[in-house]
């Protein structure tokens, strides 16, 4: 196995096949480690990770603070509203001042796209994306991608529908690079509104745009649901909340037309009863708190890479 030779990881786009298997062959080997009793390995020790998070988060930050933790890193979360920030100072200058303190890492969300990106040009630290505005969420699609292989064997020529806000979601730009470069046949669908225009020119990389989300649901091997994301909707993209349940939903019934053993995705944090019910976030098929496993087990295995770890 080459070594993985970034400084950052900004996003999925950039990142070849290879790339993407390396990680996810680290992470299984850091899956371990969480089901010992003492959940602790000195790998990272004498390092300092900073989670600098901009918006609300609880999977991803705990999940980065943890993965730090288990390896022996030191782990410092930044609250933006007791920070500098509120005093005025901007976000360049409050990452210099950090930088000049020598992390190793530093974990960066924010709402607005690109953010990361500039911080990796002023830090020495390595930069993780862990969400940028509508732009990538590169460690949700790489535990996203360990949770099919688990459970599938195999990501190449699975067919993968992903449904609902695709417009507002980083989530799903990221999957969609990722599972086209690891060869799956992905779908998309949900409100014509909510379908971003700049998806047409990956049409010819092995995504389908379909009309319905029923006809993405047809035969798939992995359904994805994706959160309602109001807080970056500043207008009407359909009715209701109600009418976009009745139509866009995936309820048990719209799940059969999926194959008998495909299973159900969601990044977090769910809207039950809008974008997906509660017997199918429940029921048998639903994999979604083993995400919240498996994404411990890509964090650990991020943070370990950029931080110089070889296989």
């Amino acid at each position: 196995m080459d070594k993985f030779k970034r400084k950052d990881l900004l996003g999925i786009k950039d990142l070849s096949a290879e790339e993407i298997k390396i990680i996810l062959q680290v992470a299984e080997t850091f899956r371990e480690v969480s089901r010992r009793d003492v959940k602790k390995v000195p790998t990272l020790r004498g390092k300092t990770v900073i989670n600098l998070f901009f918006e609300p988060s609880t999977r991803t930050r705990t999940s980065f603070e943890l993965a730090a933790k288990r390896l022996s890193a030191d782990a410092v979360n930044i609250s933006t509203s007791t920070s500098s920030l509120a005093k005025g100072e901007t976000i360049l200058d409050m990452a210099k001042n950090l930088d000049a303190m020598a992390p190793h890492v530093i974990v960066v969300r924010h709402s607005s796209a690109g953010v990361p990106h500039q911080l990796a040009k002023a830090s020495r630290a390595s930069i993780v994306n862990a969400g940028d505005g509508s732009n990538e969420h590169p460690t949700q699609a790489l535990l996203d991608a360990m949770t099919i292989y688990e459970h599938k064997g195999r990501i190449e020529g699975l067919r993968v529908a992903i449904l609902g806000d695709i417009l507002h979601s980083r989530v799903a730009r990221s999957n969609v690079y990722l599972l086209t470069k690891l060869g799956a046949e992905v779908c998309v669908a949900g409100p014509n509104t909510l379908i971003p225009q700049d998806f047409q020119h990956l049409v010819e990389n092995g995504l389908t745009i379909c009309p319905s989300i029923e006809s993405a649901i047809q035969d798939a091997d992995v359904v994805m649901v994706l959160r309602i994301q109001k807080e970056r909707m500043n207008e009407a993209f359909f009715p209701t909340m109600r009418e976009y349940s009745i139509h866009y939903g995936l309820t048990k019934e719209r799940l059969k037309l999926a194959k008998p053993d495909a299973i159900v995705l969601h990044p977090g944090p769910m809207n039950r009863g809008v974008e997906i019910a509660s017997d199918v976030a429940d029921g048998s098929s639903s994999l979604i708190l083993n995400q919240v496993e498996y994404g411990l087990a890509v964090r650990m295995a991020v943070l370990y890479l950029l931080t110089g770890g070889e296989d």
